[in-house]
């Protein structure tokens, strides 16, 4: 199988089993792309990561980034249809069945039980991000307080964007 093929039928066989959004298979796409396979590097990942989820559109912008950086527009069209094939099928599945059987004991249990999973996968995720940035110690700090102000106020998240950027910019990290 060519390496292109190979790179779809990982990505397509990681975005079936994303529960809970693309970011729940981040840390598994880094180590294919990153680790395994040397498509990308880490702040090259770390980068176009950031820039997808900065630019206004779908959540999975950052898929196909790492697609177009991996293995050029080949690779950007791979990880798209890889991204949004899977999506879409379970998602026409999903509605239609909920649509027929909203509360019963069978659709209140995968509710439940897709919960925890999504949280301990977006954990996960956020680990991978961290590591992957290179920031010395500064850049560790200003993610711990960026982690503590989500969960402990109010805070509007743009804020906290905007005070990381104020921190790159400035050279504080």
């Amino acid at each position: 199988m060519s390496d292109l093929g190979a790179f779809f039928l990982h990505f397509l066989l990681l975005c079936s089993m994303a529960i809970g959004g693309l970011s729940v298979v981040m840390p598994d796409m880094y180590r294919y792309v990153v680790d395994e396979r040397a498509l990308v590097t880490p702040r090259q990942f770390a980068d176009v990561y950031a820039l997808g989820q900065a630019a206004p559109g779908p959540n999975a912008l950052w898929v196909p980034l790492v697609g177009l950086q991996a293995a050029g527009w080949p690779g950007a069209i791979a990880a798209t249809i890889a991204v949004f094939l899977p999506a879409t099928l379970f998602s026409l599945v999903a509605v239609t069945l909920h649509a027929r059987s909203e509360n019963s004991r069978l659709a209140l249990a995968v509710r439940r039980g897709l919960a925890p999973v999504a949280l301990g996968f977006m954990f996960a995720s956020g680990w991978v991000l961290l590591r992957s940035a290179e920031h010395g110690w500064q850049g560790y700090a200003l993610a711990f307080a960026a982690t503590l102000a989500v969960l402990f106020t109010r805070l509007n998240p743009l804020v906290l964007l905007a005070g990381g950027a104020l921190a790159g910019i400035s050279g504080l990290i």
